[in-house]
Protein backbone atom coordinates (compact mmCIF):
# COMPACT_ATOMS: atom_id res chain seq x y z
CA UNK A 1 0.00 0.00 0.00
CA UNK A 2 1.43 3.59 -1.19
CA UNK A 3 1.83 6.12 2.06
CA UNK A 4 -0.44 8.29 0.67
CA UNK A 5 -3.52 5.68 0.89
CA UNK A 6 -2.32 4.18 4.32
CA UNK A 7 -2.72 7.83 5.55
CA UNK A 8 -5.70 8.81 4.30
CA UNK A 9 -7.14 5.67 5.69
CA UNK A 10 -5.30 6.00 8.87
CA UNK A 11 -6.85 10.19 8.87
CA UNK A 12 -10.03 8.54 7.95
CA UNK A 13 -10.16 5.92 11.34
CA UNK A 14 -9.01 9.33 13.44
CA UNK A 15 -11.36 11.42 12.22
CA UNK A 16 -13.87 8.87 13.29
CA UNK A 17 -12.86 8.22 16.64
CA UNK A 18 -11.28 4.71 16.41
CA UNK A 19 -7.48 5.25 15.25
CA UNK A 20 -5.64 2.72 17.35
CA UNK A 21 -2.30 1.86 17.89
CA UNK A 22 -2.84 -1.82 16.21
CA UNK A 23 -4.19 0.49 13.60
CA UNK A 24 -0.50 1.85 13.31
CA UNK A 25 0.93 -0.86 13.79
CA UNK A 26 -1.01 -2.94 11.05
CA UNK A 27 -0.48 -0.32 8.73
CA UNK A 28 3.54 -0.17 9.23
CA UNK A 29 3.16 -3.87 8.72
CA UNK A 30 1.43 -3.38 5.28
CA UNK A 31 3.83 -0.35 3.94
CA UNK A 32 6.89 -2.17 5.00
CA UNK A 33 8.39 0.64 7.26
CA UNK A 34 8.58 1.04 11.25
CA UNK A 35 5.90 2.18 13.55
CA UNK A 36 7.56 5.30 14.09
CA UNK A 37 7.53 6.33 10.57
CA UNK A 38 3.63 5.93 10.52
CA UNK A 39 3.12 8.08 13.48
CA UNK A 40 5.26 10.77 11.65
CA UNK A 41 3.74 10.34 8.38
CA UNK A 42 0.20 11.50 10.52
CA UNK A 43 1.77 13.94 12.31
CA UNK A 44 2.55 15.63 9.03
CA UNK A 45 -0.88 15.10 7.96
CA UNK A 46 -2.17 16.76 10.62
CA UNK A 47 0.16 19.29 11.12
CA UNK A 48 1.43 20.22 7.15
CA UNK A 49 -1.72 18.86 5.10
CA UNK A 50 1.09 16.60 3.62
CA UNK A 51 0.87 13.56 2.81
CA UNK A 52 3.61 13.12 0.00
CA UNK A 53 7.23 12.74 0.74
CA UNK A 54 9.17 16.38 1.36
CA UNK A 55 10.96 17.00 -1.90
CA UNK A 56 14.51 16.89 -1.49
CA UNK A 57 16.25 19.97 -2.72
CA UNK A 58 17.87 19.08 -6.33
CA UNK A 59 20.84 20.61 -7.21
CA UNK A 60 20.62 22.79 -10.48
CA UNK A 61 23.81 23.73 -12.47
CA UNK A 62 23.81 27.35 -14.10
CA UNK A 63 24.40 27.81 -17.64
CA UNK A 64 28.06 29.71 -16.70
CA UNK A 65 28.74 25.71 -14.71
CA UNK A 66 27.78 24.68 -18.12
CA UNK A 67 29.75 26.86 -20.05
CA UNK A 68 32.55 25.53 -17.61
CA UNK A 69 32.20 22.07 -17.79
CA UNK A 70 32.28 22.08 -21.99
CA UNK A 71 35.57 24.07 -22.24
CA UNK A 72 37.12 21.01 -19.41
CA UNK A 73 35.67 18.54 -22.37
CA UNK A 74 32.98 17.22 -19.83
CA UNK A 75 35.46 16.93 -17.11
CA UNK A 76 33.07 16.95 -14.17
CA UNK A 77 36.27 16.93 -11.84
CA UNK A 78 37.10 20.29 -13.38
CA UNK A 79 34.01 22.06 -12.63
CA UNK A 80 34.31 20.90 -9.24
CA UNK A 81 37.47 22.33 -8.84
CA UNK A 82 36.28 25.46 -10.63
CA UNK A 83 33.62 25.71 -7.70
CA UNK A 84 35.85 25.69 -5.15
CA UNK A 85 38.08 27.84 -6.47
CA UNK A 86 35.19 30.63 -7.15
CA UNK A 87 34.30 30.80 -3.10
CA UNK A 88 30.79 29.68 -1.70
CA UNK A 89 29.01 26.29 -1.14
CA UNK A 90 30.04 23.89 -3.17
CA UNK A 91 28.21 20.16 -3.28
CA UNK A 92 30.18 17.12 -3.38
CA UNK A 93 31.77 15.82 -6.86
CA UNK A 94 29.60 12.38 -6.85
CA UNK A 95 26.38 15.34 -5.90
CA UNK A 96 27.95 17.14 -9.37
CA UNK A 97 28.03 13.92 -11.62
CA UNK A 98 24.33 13.01 -10.72
CA UNK A 99 23.26 16.33 -11.79
CA UNK A 100 25.11 16.61 -14.87
CA UNK A 101 24.00 12.61 -15.50
CA UNK A 102 20.31 13.99 -15.04
CA UNK A 103 20.56 16.81 -17.15
CA UNK A 104 22.31 14.29 -20.27
CA UNK A 105 19.34 12.31 -20.21
CA UNK A 106 16.83 14.71 -19.57
CA UNK A 107 18.35 16.63 -22.87
CA UNK A 108 20.55 18.57 -22.23
CA UNK A 109 23.38 18.88 -24.95
CA UNK A 110 27.41 19.44 -23.81
CA UNK A 111 29.38 21.48 -26.65
CA UNK A 112 32.38 20.31 -28.42
CA UNK A 113 35.32 21.65 -26.07
CA UNK A 114 36.96 22.89 -29.53
CA UNK A 115 33.64 24.59 -30.34
CA UNK A 116 33.34 26.27 -27.08
CA UNK A 117 36.84 27.22 -27.44
CA UNK A 118 36.13 28.61 -30.94
CA UNK A 119 33.22 30.36 -29.91
CA UNK A 120 35.11 32.11 -27.05
CA UNK A 121 38.45 33.06 -28.88
CA UNK A 122 35.56 34.49 -31.44
CA UNK A 123 33.92 36.54 -28.60
CA UNK A 124 36.85 37.95 -27.34
CA UNK A 125 38.15 38.73 -31.27
CA UNK A 126 35.03 40.76 -31.77
CA UNK A 127 35.58 42.69 -28.17
CA UNK A 128 38.61 43.34 -29.72
CA UNK A 129 37.49 44.61 -32.87
CA UNK A 130 35.26 46.58 -31.14
CA UNK A 131 37.30 48.34 -28.95
CA UNK A 132 39.48 48.89 -31.59
CA UNK A 133 37.00 50.87 -33.48
CA UNK A 134 36.42 53.12 -30.36
CA UNK A 135 39.91 54.45 -29.91
CA UNK A 136 42.18 55.81 -31.60
CA UNK A 137 45.25 58.43 -31.56
CA UNK A 138 43.93 61.93 -30.85
CA UNK A 139 45.23 63.89 -33.86
CA UNK A 140 43.90 62.05 -37.14
CA UNK A 141 42.19 63.35 -40.70
CA UNK A 142 38.67 64.05 -41.44
CA UNK A 143 37.91 60.68 -42.62
CA UNK A 144 39.07 59.60 -39.11
CA UNK A 145 37.39 62.07 -36.71
CA UNK A 146 34.29 60.67 -39.08
CA UNK A 147 34.93 57.25 -38.27
CA UNK A 148 35.10 57.65 -34.46
CA UNK A 149 31.99 60.63 -34.30
CA UNK A 150 29.97 57.84 -36.04
CA UNK A 151 26.72 57.13 -34.24
CA UNK A 152 25.49 53.76 -32.65
CA UNK A 153 24.59 50.90 -34.86
CA UNK A 154 21.11 51.63 -35.59
CA UNK A 155 19.34 49.44 -38.65
CA UNK A 156 18.19 51.59 -41.66
CA UNK A 157 17.60 51.26 -46.03
CA UNK A 158 19.02 52.82 -49.05
CA UNK A 159 18.53 56.25 -49.64
CA UNK A 160 17.97 57.27 -46.23
CA UNK A 161 15.20 55.18 -45.52
CA UNK A 162 15.74 54.32 -41.89
CA UNK A 163 13.77 50.72 -39.86
CA UNK A 164 12.43 52.05 -36.59
CA UNK A 165 14.58 50.51 -33.49
CA UNK A 166 17.61 48.40 -33.55
CA UNK A 167 16.72 44.63 -34.83
CA UNK A 168 18.00 41.99 -32.11
CA UNK A 169 20.59 39.24 -33.00
CA UNK A 170 22.00 41.07 -35.95
CA UNK A 171 25.68 42.46 -34.81
CA UNK A 172 27.03 45.73 -37.35
CA UNK A 173 30.90 47.41 -37.16
CA UNK A 174 30.13 50.74 -35.10
CA UNK A 175 28.17 53.48 -37.09
CA UNK A 176 26.66 50.44 -39.89
CA UNK A 177 23.17 50.19 -40.50
CA UNK A 178 21.10 47.53 -41.94
CA UNK A 179 20.15 48.27 -45.43
CA UNK A 180 17.27 46.85 -47.45
CA UNK A 181 17.86 45.37 -50.43
CA UNK A 182 16.20 43.55 -53.31
CA UNK A 183 17.34 39.82 -51.33
CA UNK A 184 15.82 41.48 -48.14
CA UNK A 185 12.47 42.18 -50.23
CA UNK A 186 12.34 38.88 -51.39
CA UNK A 187 12.90 37.26 -48.05
CA UNK A 188 10.01 39.49 -46.66
CA UNK A 189 7.75 38.25 -48.89
CA UNK A 190 8.20 34.94 -48.51
CA UNK A 191 8.17 34.94 -44.76
CA UNK A 192 4.65 37.15 -45.04
CA UNK A 193 3.16 34.98 -47.36
CA UNK A 194 3.91 31.77 -45.29
CA UNK A 195 2.17 33.63 -42.07
CA UNK A 196 -0.73 34.10 -44.33
CA UNK A 197 -1.16 30.31 -44.53
CA UNK A 198 0.71 29.12 -42.09
CA UNK A 199 3.00 27.74 -44.16
CA UNK A 200 6.80 26.87 -44.33
CA UNK A 201 9.79 28.46 -46.25
CA UNK A 202 13.39 27.90 -46.85
CA UNK A 203 15.95 31.07 -47.01
CA UNK A 204 19.03 29.64 -48.18
CA UNK A 205 22.04 30.78 -50.39
CA UNK A 206 25.92 30.61 -49.70
CA UNK A 207 27.72 31.61 -46.58
CA UNK A 208 27.99 35.52 -45.53
CA UNK A 209 24.92 36.60 -47.66
CA UNK A 210 22.74 38.02 -45.11
CA UNK A 211 20.10 35.12 -45.12
CA UNK A 212 19.53 35.28 -40.94
CA UNK A 213 19.89 39.30 -40.92
CA UNK A 214 17.43 39.20 -43.86
CA UNK A 215 14.80 37.20 -41.94
CA UNK A 216 15.54 39.17 -38.85
CA UNK A 217 14.45 42.52 -40.62
CA UNK A 218 11.63 40.63 -42.42
CA UNK A 219 10.24 39.75 -38.98
CA UNK A 220 11.30 42.75 -36.57
CA UNK A 221 7.40 44.39 -36.80
CA UNK A 222 5.14 41.52 -36.95
CA UNK A 223 1.42 41.86 -36.73
CA UNK A 224 -0.41 42.01 -33.48
CA UNK A 225 -1.30 38.44 -31.97
CA UNK A 226 2.05 37.00 -33.45
CA UNK A 227 5.30 36.12 -31.88
CA UNK A 228 8.57 35.24 -32.75
CA UNK A 229 10.99 32.25 -31.44
CA UNK A 230 14.12 31.96 -32.95
CA UNK A 231 15.41 28.28 -32.33
CA UNK A 232 19.05 27.76 -31.80
CA UNK A 233 19.87 24.19 -33.55
CA UNK A 234 22.64 22.12 -31.41
CA UNK A 235 26.28 21.19 -31.95
CA UNK A 236 25.70 17.57 -33.48
CA UNK A 237 21.80 17.54 -32.76
CA UNK A 238 19.94 15.38 -31.95
CA UNK A 239 15.78 14.67 -31.00
CA UNK A 240 16.43 15.07 -27.24
CA UNK A 241 18.68 17.97 -28.22
CA UNK A 242 16.35 19.46 -30.51
CA UNK A 243 12.97 19.26 -28.17
CA UNK A 244 15.03 21.00 -25.35
CA UNK A 245 16.32 23.87 -27.25
CA UNK A 246 12.65 24.55 -28.50
CA UNK A 247 11.55 24.12 -25.14
CA UNK A 248 14.57 26.65 -23.88
CA UNK A 249 13.63 29.06 -27.31
CA UNK A 250 10.08 29.11 -25.62
CA UNK A 251 11.37 30.19 -22.49
CA UNK A 252 8.76 28.02 -20.87
CA UNK A 253 7.96 27.91 -17.35
CA UNK A 254 9.68 24.85 -15.02
CA UNK A 255 12.12 23.03 -15.32
CA UNK A 256 12.75 21.04 -18.33
CA UNK A 257 10.27 18.23 -17.71
CA UNK A 258 11.86 14.39 -17.50
CA UNK A 259 9.92 12.32 -20.24
CA UNK A 260 9.48 13.10 -24.27
CA UNK A 261 5.67 13.03 -23.55
CA UNK A 262 5.39 15.96 -20.88
CA UNK A 263 7.93 17.90 -22.74
CA UNK A 264 6.01 16.71 -26.00
CA UNK A 265 3.08 18.27 -24.35
CA UNK A 266 4.32 21.54 -23.28
CA UNK A 267 5.70 22.65 -26.62
CA UNK A 268 3.11 22.18 -28.21
CA UNK A 269 0.69 23.96 -25.73
CA UNK A 270 2.49 27.06 -26.16
CA UNK A 271 2.72 26.78 -29.59
CA UNK A 272 -1.45 26.96 -29.52
CA UNK A 273 -1.14 30.94 -30.41
CA UNK A 274 0.31 32.37 -33.26
CA UNK A 275 4.17 32.22 -33.66
CA UNK A 276 6.64 32.11 -36.40
CA UNK A 277 9.67 29.45 -35.28
CA UNK A 278 12.72 30.02 -37.12
CA UNK A 279 15.52 27.53 -37.20
CA UNK A 280 18.75 28.87 -37.90
CA UNK A 281 21.86 26.63 -39.25
CA UNK A 282 18.45 24.64 -40.29
CA UNK A 283 21.57 22.58 -42.42
CA UNK A 284 23.02 20.83 -39.54
CA UNK A 285 19.76 18.92 -38.59
CA UNK A 286 19.22 15.14 -39.81
CA UNK A 287 16.53 13.66 -40.31
CA UNK A 288 14.84 12.62 -37.08
CA UNK A 289 15.21 16.36 -36.10
CA UNK A 290 13.43 17.28 -39.07
CA UNK A 291 10.75 15.04 -38.24
CA UNK A 292 10.20 15.95 -35.02
CA UNK A 293 10.24 20.05 -36.50
CA UNK A 294 7.18 18.35 -38.71
CA UNK A 295 5.59 16.92 -36.09
CA UNK A 296 4.92 19.77 -34.42
CA UNK A 297 3.94 21.65 -37.36
CA UNK A 298 1.59 19.28 -38.27
CA UNK A 299 0.14 18.93 -34.79
CA UNK A 300 -3.86 20.21 -35.03
CA UNK A 301 -3.17 22.24 -31.75
CA UNK A 302 -0.34 24.27 -33.10
CA UNK A 303 -0.09 27.50 -34.78
CA UNK A 304 3.30 27.67 -36.44
CA UNK A 305 4.88 29.22 -39.45
CA UNK A 306 8.37 27.35 -39.91
CA UNK A 307 10.92 29.31 -41.44
CA UNK A 308 14.50 27.57 -41.97
CA UNK A 309 17.29 29.25 -42.54
CA UNK A 310 20.65 28.07 -43.39
CA UNK A 311 23.24 27.65 -46.41
CA UNK A 312 22.48 24.25 -47.45
CA UNK A 313 19.50 23.89 -45.38
CA UNK A 314 17.69 23.19 -48.78
CA UNK A 315 20.02 20.18 -49.18
CA UNK A 316 19.00 19.27 -45.64
CA UNK A 317 15.87 19.13 -46.70
CA UNK A 318 15.97 17.16 -49.36
CA UNK A 319 16.80 13.83 -47.36
CA UNK A 320 12.96 14.42 -45.83
CA UNK A 321 10.62 14.49 -49.16
CA UNK A 322 7.79 14.42 -46.83
CA UNK A 323 8.81 18.04 -45.22
CA UNK A 324 10.19 19.81 -48.52
CA UNK A 325 7.05 18.94 -50.07
CA UNK A 326 5.08 21.45 -47.80
CA UNK A 327 7.57 24.02 -48.26
CA UNK A 328 5.78 26.88 -49.66
CA UNK A 329 8.35 28.76 -50.46
CA UNK A 330 12.50 28.50 -51.30
CA UNK A 331 14.11 31.54 -51.50
CA UNK A 332 17.82 32.17 -51.98
CA UNK A 333 19.60 35.08 -50.94
CA UNK A 334 21.84 35.48 -53.79
CA UNK A 335 25.45 37.46 -53.97
CA UNK A 336 25.02 41.15 -54.86
CA UNK A 337 25.05 42.45 -58.31
CA UNK A 338 27.38 44.73 -59.39
CA UNK A 339 25.09 47.25 -60.24
CA UNK A 340 23.72 47.60 -56.51
CA UNK A 341 27.04 47.08 -55.12
CA UNK A 342 27.86 50.89 -55.01
CA UNK A 343 24.07 51.76 -53.55
CA UNK A 344 23.58 49.29 -50.86
CA UNK A 345 27.22 49.40 -49.27
CA UNK A 346 27.23 53.75 -49.25
CA UNK A 347 23.80 53.13 -47.50
CA UNK A 348 25.61 50.34 -44.87
CA UNK A 349 28.41 52.71 -43.97
CA UNK A 350 28.70 56.39 -44.08
CA UNK A 351 33.17 55.32 -45.19
CA UNK A 352 32.13 53.72 -48.30
CA UNK A 353 30.56 57.12 -48.78
CA UNK A 354 34.37 58.68 -49.68
CA UNK A 355 35.11 55.69 -52.05
CA UNK A 356 34.82 56.21 -55.89
CA UNK A 357 32.21 54.17 -57.06
CA UNK A 358 34.58 52.27 -59.53
CA UNK A 359 36.95 51.75 -56.82
CA UNK A 360 34.05 50.16 -54.70
CA UNK A 361 33.43 47.52 -58.13
CA UNK A 362 37.07 46.79 -57.63
CA UNK A 363 37.00 45.75 -54.54
CA UNK A 364 34.03 43.87 -54.95
CA UNK A 365 35.76 41.93 -57.93
CA UNK A 366 39.12 40.84 -55.93
CA UNK A 367 37.96 40.32 -52.80
CA UNK A 368 33.76 40.80 -51.74
CA UNK A 369 32.68 39.03 -54.95
CA UNK A 370 29.10 39.81 -53.84
CA UNK A 371 29.41 38.52 -50.20
CA UNK A 372 28.07 40.92 -47.40
CA UNK A 373 29.81 39.11 -44.70
CA UNK A 374 32.57 40.36 -46.31
CA UNK A 375 32.02 43.93 -46.60
CA UNK A 376 30.81 43.85 -43.15
CA UNK A 377 34.53 42.54 -42.40
CA UNK A 378 35.93 45.02 -44.75
CA UNK A 379 34.44 47.44 -42.87
CA UNK A 380 35.45 46.83 -39.58
CA UNK A 381 39.26 46.68 -40.78
CA UNK A 382 39.23 49.93 -42.49
CA UNK A 383 37.58 51.58 -39.23
CA UNK A 384 40.58 50.34 -37.39
CA UNK A 385 43.09 50.94 -39.89
CA UNK A 386 41.85 54.62 -40.23
CA UNK A 387 41.58 54.81 -36.01
CA UNK A 388 45.35 53.14 -35.04
CA UNK A 389 47.62 53.89 -37.66
CA UNK A 390 49.14 57.44 -38.47
CA UNK A 391 48.05 58.97 -41.40
CA UNK A 392 46.10 56.49 -43.26
CA UNK A 393 43.55 57.17 -46.01
CA UNK A 394 41.73 54.77 -47.89
CA UNK A 395 43.50 53.97 -50.87
CA UNK A 396 44.19 50.36 -52.61
CA UNK A 397 47.38 50.16 -51.28
CA UNK A 398 45.32 49.87 -47.18
CA UNK A 399 42.90 48.51 -49.18
CA UNK A 400 45.13 45.28 -50.44
CA UNK A 401 46.41 44.68 -46.91
CA UNK A 402 43.12 44.51 -45.88
CA UNK A 403 41.89 41.84 -48.45
CA UNK A 404 44.71 39.72 -47.32
CA UNK A 405 42.96 39.77 -43.73
CA UNK A 406 39.32 38.99 -44.97
CA UNK A 407 40.66 36.40 -47.60
CA UNK A 408 41.47 32.74 -46.52
CA UNK A 409 44.33 31.62 -47.51
CA UNK A 410 45.19 29.33 -50.53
Amino acid sequence: MSRPVLVARLLELDAAGVLTTAHVRAGAQVGGVNVRTVWRWLDAARTEGRVERRPRARLELSDQAWEVLAQAGGNVAALHRHLKEAGGEVSSLASLHRAVRRDLQAGRVLPDRAVARREREEQQTRQALSDLALAGPSEAGAAKVAARRLPPSEPGAVAGSRESGAVAGVVLPAGAQLVRTSSVRAVAEAVGQAMASQGAVCVFGNPGRGKTAAVRMALHEVPPGWKVTWVPVPVRPSVAGMRRAVFDALALAGRFPHTSALADAAVTGALGEARVLVVDEAQRLPVPCLEYLQSLWDHPGTRITLVLVGAGSERALSRLPQLASRIGAWQEVPRLTGAEVATVVTGFHPLWRTVPAPDLTWIDRSCAHGTFRTWAALTAHLQNALLTTADASIDRALLRRLFQRVAPPL
